[in-house]
C-alpha cells in the first residue's frame, strides 16, 4: 500500500498525446489528483471524451503518464505483481464465441496460472454468483448481451483481485440487465472488494458508488460522496 494506505493514489496525473513529430496534440488528462480507499466503490462520471478511459488505461499500466505520480496497490501500475491483483472489465468484453461459459472462465484461470482444483472451485462459485450456473455448457456466442456482460464480470474476478476496474459495466444493457450488473457490484462491495467504476450515466454511479469524481475536458470538476454532490442546496423543504 501507499503511505496513506490507498489502493490508488494519483497526484497531478497528466496524459498528453503527441503527433508524428512529437508535438503536443491532445491533453486527454489534465493534472488530476484522487485517491481510492480500500473497500470502497469509487466512480468516475463524465461524458465521452472526458478522459475516463485514458485514466483507466494508465491505472492498468497500458499507457504511461506524461506527468504526475500514480501508484496502484502501492506499486507502479506497470509492475507485473500489480497486474496480478487487478480484475478488469472493458467496455466491450472480448469473448471467444465458440467456448462455453465454463471454458471461458477456465481459459482465463489458466492465464493466471491457477491450479486445476482451484479453477474448478472458483468457476463454480463465480457462475453461481452471476446466476449463470445453468449456462455453464452453453457456448458464449448464444448468450444475450446481459449474459455476456455477466460472464465478462466473472472473467474479471477469476483471479480473486484486490481491485476491480469496470469500464461502462452496463453498456448496451436493458433495464433488467443493468439491475443485475448493479446488484453484482453491490455484492462485490459487501465482500470487501475495492471497485473503480467508469460511466457516462449518472444512474450507474448513483446506485452503487460511495464517492465519485466528475470529469470534463480531462479535469476533475467535482469530487466527493455521492449524496453530497447530488444534494440540492438551493432548495429548502419544510
Amino acid at each position: 500500500m501507499t503511505e496513506d494506505n490507498h489502493i490508488i493514489h494519483a497526484e497531478g496525473l497528466t496524459k498528453i498525446f503527441r503527433d508524428f513529430w512529437h508535438r503536443p496534440k491532445v491533453r486527454a488528462v489534465d493534472a488530476i489528483s484522487f485517491d481510492v480507499r480500500p473497500g470502497e466503490v469509487f466512480g468516475m462520471l463524465g461524458p465521452n471524451g472526458s478522459g475516463k478511459s485514458t485514466t483507466l488505461k494508465m491505472i492498468l499500466g497500458l499507457l504511461h503518464p506524461s506527468q504526475g505520480q500514480l501508484a496502484v496497490l502501492g506499486r507502479s501500475p506497470r509492475d507485473v505483481k500489480t497486474k496480478e491483483r487487478i480484475g478488469y472489465l472493458p467496455e466491450e468484453s472480448y469473448l471467444y464465441q465458440y467456448l462455453t461459459g465454463g471454458e471461458t472462465l477456465d481459459f482465463y484461470g489458466r492465464l493466471f496460472d491457477l491450479g486445476t482444483r482451484e479453477r474448478r472451485e472458483r468457476i463454480g462459485q463465480l457462475l453461481d454468483m452471476i446466476g449463470l450456473k445453468h449456462a455453464r455448457g452453453r457456448i458464449v456466442g448464444e448468450f444475450s448481451k446481459g449474459m455476456a456482460r455477466r460472464i465478462g464480470l466473472a472473467q474479471a474476478l477469476v483471479n480473486d483481485p484486490d481491485l476491480v476496474i469496470l469500464d461502462e459495466p452496463t453498456s448496451g444493457l436493458d433495464p433488467l440487465g443493468c439491475r443485475q450488473v448493479k446488484d453484482l457490484i453491490l455484492t462485490l462491495a459487501r465482500r470487501g472488494k475495492t471497485i473503480l467504476l467508469s460511466s457516462h450515466l449518472l444512474a450507474d454511479v448513483e446506485d452503487v458508488c460511495d464517492r465519485i469524481a466528475i470529469l470534463y475536458n480531462g479535469r476533475i470538476q467535482a469530487m466527493g460522496p455521492i449524496k453530497e454532490l447530488l444534494e440540492e442546496k438551493s432548495r429548502l423543504r419544510l
